[in-house]
C-alpha cells in the first residue's frame, strides 16, 4: 500500500476499525474536542473553542449526518462527522465538520482512515465534492490535507476590533 506523500502511516492498522459512533461512545468523542481547538487563531479564547468543539460533536453525534470512530484496544482514538452543506454555487457538497485523533495515534494513518470513511459516505450518498475547514495556523493538518489531494478553495479573513483600531485606513493611505 502506498501512502501519500509526507504522511507516516503503520502499515499494520489491522488492530484499528472504523465503525459508525455509538452512544456509548459521546464521552469519549467528547474527549477529542480539545484537539478540534488546536490551530484556531492565538488571539482567539481557547477555552471558549474547546466548548464550541464539545457543541459541534455533541450536534454531529444527534444530527443527520454520520459519524464515524477509529476504535483501537476497544478504546475511541479518532472521530469524523461528515453532512451533506450546500455550496454557494447550488451543489450539494459533503462536509467534514470536525475530524480529530488522540495524541496517541497521530500519523498511524488513523486520520487518513476516518476521512476515507467520510469520502465513502459521500460517494454513497451520490456527492461529487467533500469539503472541509482547518485553522490557518494548522500547518500539519493543511499539509495532511494538501497530501491527500484537498485544494484551498476560499481563504476566511478576520480582523479583531479593539479599541483604539482604527476601522478604516488613514485618508492618504492608497490601497
Amino acid at each position: 500500500m502506498a501512502s501519500a506523500p509526507g504522511i507516516l502511516l503503520d502499515m499494520d492498522q489491522t488492530d484499528v476499525r472504523i465503525r459508525p459512533v455509538r452512544e456509548e461512545d459521546r464521552p469519549d468523542v467528547l474527549a477529542l474536542a480539545p484537539r478540534l481547538a488546536e490551530g484556531v487563531a492565538a488571539w482567539r479564547d481557547h477555552d471558549a473553542a474547546v466548548r464550541a468543539a464539545e457543541r459541534w460533536l455533541t450536534a454531529s453525534i444527534d444530527g443527520e449526518g454520520a459519524v464515524f470512530v477509529a476504535e483501537k484496544g476497544g478504546r475511541v482514538v479518532g472521530v469524523v462527522s461528515v453532512d451533506r452543506q450546500w455550496h454557494f454555487t447550488g451543489a450539494e457538497d459533503a462536509y467534514v465538520g470536525e475530524l480529530a485523533v488522540h495524541p496517541d495515534s497521530v500519523r498511524t494513518g488513523v486520520g487518513r482512515r476516518l476521512l476515507a470513511a467520510a469520502e465513502d459516505w459521500a460517494r454513497d450518498q451520490g456527492l461529487r465534492h467533500l469539503t472541509l475547514e482547518t485553522g490557518a495556523a494548522d500547518t500539519t493538518a493543511r499539509r495532511f490535507y494538501a497530501a491527500l489531494g484537498y485544494q484551498e478553495e476560499s481563504v476566511r479573513l478576520t480582523r479583531p476590533l479593539t479599541p483604539g483600531n482604527p476601522s478604516s485606513p488613514d485618508p492618504g493611505t492608497a490601497l
